[in-house]
């Protein structure tokens, strides 16, 4: 039972398309099909005939097929979409974790490419780029004025070939080349700390195919330096989703066992599911179970360590999934921002069906087939999560939470099905407001801007989750309140 679903921006993670996909990677039912309109497809050929024949220049028949499978797809939802081959590569490198290139976690900064992190162990850590450093070019092409997703392209290639980096070091004034050669990274989707003695922090980033083991590995270690924790803070902001497993076992690993963690439903029976706080819903075929042996050496610790989860308008989709089961059970206090409202799971499949998806040579199908609820049984779609405590993301307010694309935004939206949904009209404005500040705040130097690191001493939502950990007061929004459900625009 397998089950799917950074470029790194200042207010958010890449939370649009595509990355906010939990999928599911079942065979669809290829039976009890209804009898084909036949009157339809013969218009669809007339159509075809028409502009293979009259338009101003050849097309190309393949394409035309293509573009109208397309755009029948992408008239259902947001979420649903045909993989043709370069996209299927794009999907199955992010939901892997995998892809070919240099190793480093990039951001903006006077339109120059930053180095805020090279990847542990990657080609550009062990050429020793540092975080700060700035990449001035890419082989012979200047990076002034380039996207930050040109610029992930040009770094990333086939293996074992070279991209010279220029960089500009500023503690050291100088710049000079770099030359790396290109390999597989593996990112990492968990980071772990001791925020203070006794408090830890952890944060997954995306749920990947190696999530559950990492996040294993760095609560151990936690564990083995601080031995027993008094609280714990599972950071989800901007985590936009993922494999549904895994957000399966990272639920499982704080809650009783057996417990529901998510429900699912849709039109056909495979479509309808239940999961589990138990191996058999999360540990893939022939696969171990990390969470065995972490619960082995942290003596079962996890299921009973004072819990908060942070999320934001940027936690979407498996995620929430995690949120939900652990505010629904009581297990754990959430703080934040309402979440995204990405609530659908998405069935991929491979259109030659003599192949797997993980082995899909041509092009695959990515369809909605079902909406996510809680254990309560509360739908996520186009809702979200409404955490138990409302904080801002700074000391001075909400400032940017308002331009965060929800799911409720986007165009064709899927309705939770639990009741009508009411037209946001003060979200606009909301807009506006926050479009003008961040205007403001882009053009101070990057050092006196107000959203520090998350994880740092100056994160102010994290300060907040540890004060909610030690019993003291918590700083709570006065100006945040729970989303009224957008009115679906077709």
């Amino acid at each position: 039972m397998g089950h799917k679903l950074k470029v790194a921006g200042w207010i958010s993670v890449g939370v649009v398309a595509g990355a906010l996909t939990t999928v599911s990677l079942q065979t669809v039912a290829r039976g009890a099909l209804a009898p084909l309109p036949l009157e339809e497809l013969q218009q669809l050929a007339a159509v075809f005939g028409m502009v293979k024949t009259n338009y101003v220049e050849p097309v190309d028949e393949k394409k035309l097929i293509t573009d109208a499978i397309a755009g029948m797809v992408a008239g259902l939802d947001p979420h649903s979409v045909y993989l043709d081959k370069k996209a299927l590569k794009d999907f199955n490198e992010g939901t892997t974790g995998k892809f070919v290139g240099v190793g480093i976690e990039i951001s903006q900064e006077d339109g120059l490419i930053k180095v805020v992190s090279p990847i542990e162990d990657s080609p550009a850590d062990r050429a020793g780029l540092k975080p700060n450093d700035l990449i001035v070019k890419i082989d012979d092409t200047p990076v002034k004025g380039m996207t930050l997703n040109e610029g992930v392209k040009r770094m990333r290639g086939e293996p074992n070939t070279k991209v010279v980096l220029s960089i500009f070091r500023k503690d050291e004034n100088r710049t000079f080349p770099v030359t790396i050669t290109r390999e597989e990274i593996k990112t990492q989707s968990v980071k772990a700390k001791l925020i203070e003695p006794g408090y830890a922090w952890v944060r997954i980033s995306q749920f990947q195919e190696r999530t559950v083991a990492d996040f294993a590995r760095k609560v151990e270690e936690l564990y083995k330096q601080e031995p027993p924790l008094k609280g714990l803070v599972l950071d989800l902001r901007n985590d936009p989703g993922g494999y549904l497993d895994a957000a399966v076992a990272i639920s499982a690993a704080f809650l009783p066992e057996n417990v529901t963690v998510v429900s699912a439903n849709g039109q056909l029976a495979d479509s309808k599911f239940v999961y589990k706080a138990s191996p058999r819903y999360y540990q893939r075929r022939g696969g171990a179970d990390p969470l065995r042996r972490l619960d082995e050496v942290t003596r079962g610790a996890l299921k009973t360590v004072p819990l908060v989860v942070l999320v934001n308008e940027g936690s979407a989709s498996a995620s929430e999934i995690v949120a939900g089961a652990l505010q629904d059970h009581q297990r754990a206090k959430l703080l934040g921002n309402q979440t995204f409202g990405k609530g659908s799971v998405q069935t991929a499949v491979c259109l030659d069906s003599t192949f797997r998806m993980d082995n899909c040579p041509t092009a695959a199908l990515k369809l909605t087939t079902s909406r996510y609820y809680t254990p309560s049984g509360k739908s996520i779609q186009a809702k979200g999560i409404v955490p138990d405590v409302m904080i801002d993301e700074s000391a001075d307010g909400n400032l940017f939470a308002a331009l965060r694309t929800r799911e409720a935004d986007l165009e064709k939206h899927l309705s939770s099905g639990q009741g009508d949904e009411v037209k946001d009209a003060s979200r606009e404005k909301s807009r506006e407001e926050a479009r003008i500040k961040l205007e403001e705040e882009m053009k101070k130097p990057a050092s006196e801007r107000r959203l520090p690191e998350l994880g740092s001493a100056k994160d102010f939502p994290l300060m907040q989750a540890l004060n909610q950990l030690k019993g003291l007061p918590v700083m709570v929004s006065k100006t945040l309140v729970e989303r009224p459900e957008a009115a679906k625009e077709n």
